[in-house]
Parts: C-alpha cells; structure tokens; sequence
C-alpha cells in the first residue's frame, strides 16, 4: 500500500484515470475484496444500503462482450458532445473506449430495486450507493490503483449488459467502473473554479 501523508493528499488527488491504467498488470482478487470492504463503510443518504450488491467482472471473455455495447454508446456520445470538452479530455475518454476490454477489471455498483419517486426518493437511491462508489475509488488509490466511471450503457444498453452478467430486471446498474493499476503515481489536484466563487451564504447568490 502506498504511503500518503495525509487524508487531504488522498482526497485531492484521486482522478478519473484513463491513460495512464496500466492494461497489462493483473489485479489481486484481494486487494479488490479489501476495497470493496472499505466501501461498505460509507456513509448512505437512505436507509437503502442493504440493497447494494458490487459485480467484480474479471473475466476476458466477458469483458470483451461488455466493452462492445458502452464503447458504441461512448462513441456515439463523444461525437454528439465532444466539442463541450478540451480536447485532451476527449482524446483520454477515446482512449478508454479504445482499451477498455484490455482493462484487468470492470466493476459494477448495482442496487436491488429500480429508482422511481421525486426528487427525495431518487436522492435516497443513488445516495445510498454513490458515497460507497467514492470510498472505493479512495480505497484503490491508496493501493496504487487507478479508476474512472464508464457508465455509457446506461444509456439505452443496460439490459444488455445485464443479459450477460445475468442481472434481474429489478436490479439497476448504477455506474461500472474501470479498475487498474497505475503507470504513474503523479497525480495532481485538478483546476476546479475557486470554492469561493461557488459557494453561497444563508441564501441563493448571496456571497460571503
């Protein structure tokens, strides 16, 4: 495991890795284990965690099947939305498609139950998994693994991919992820708009 030196170092520095997962190093069925342990430790917006179940795809056959369907679904979003992103961020999502059955390990968060409701209920579902899906992301990078969600699927081919991992109707597939190490460890805090200028104070608009 690597060594940090704080909390804050972990935090600022955990990316969405694309390039730089190193495609041919094989990923321990325990380290995994270990993280999605961590994960089952996240705080949950609802009462719905128990609903929670991980598919860990380490299979080569299988990851091929699955790249096929998100990696057109990619395609097709990269051309339509491409241009709202520089293009180092399209080429690094192109290249993920590109390798992604090459990638040692697809995993997907699943919750037992299909969303529905307004705005409090929806919030309860995906809040009740997607704190889990951070800490893992934590957990992997402090093993010196990389991760990035790749989740185009969900757009119109989720059945799809639930037909060859044989997940019931009634579980929806909220993200998957791409799982590898790392090639490098320089990963930097990212250029975000200065918390400032995003943050309001006892009202909509109100700066400090």
């Amino acid at each position: 495991m690597e060594d940090f030196v704080d909390a804050e170092t972990l935090l600022t520095t955990t990316r969405s890795v694309r390039r730089k997962l190193d495609l041919d190093r094989p990923v321990e069925p325990e380290v995994l284990t270990d993280c999605l342990r961590i994960a089952q430790q996240a705080p949950a917006a609802g009462m719905l965690r128990s609903n929670l179940r991980w598919i860990v795809v380490r299979d080569q056959a299988l990851r091929e099947k699955i790249a096929a369907p998100v990696r057109e679904v990619g395609r097709e979003s990269q051309a339509k939305y491409g241009h709202l992103v520089d293009a180092r961020t399209l080429a690094s999502g192109k290249y993920l498609l590109d390798t992604l059955h090459r990638i040692p390990v697809l995993v997907v968060p699943c919750m037992q139950g299909r969303p529905g409701g307004e705005n409090g209920e929806l919030s309860a579902f995906y809040g009740s998994v997607y704190p889990a899906i951070w800490s893992f992301q934590l957990a992997l990078r402090a093993r010196g693994l990389g991760s990035t969600m790749v989740g185009y699927h969900l757009i119109g081919r989720e059945r799809e991919v639930a037909d060859i991992l044989g997940i019931p109707a009634d579980v929806t597939q909220v993200s998957m992820l791409a799982v590898a190490y790392t090639t490098t460890n320089t990963f930097q805090p990212a250029a975000w708009p200065p918390v400032e200028d995003i943050t309001y104070h006892d009202g909509w608009g109100r700066p400090a």
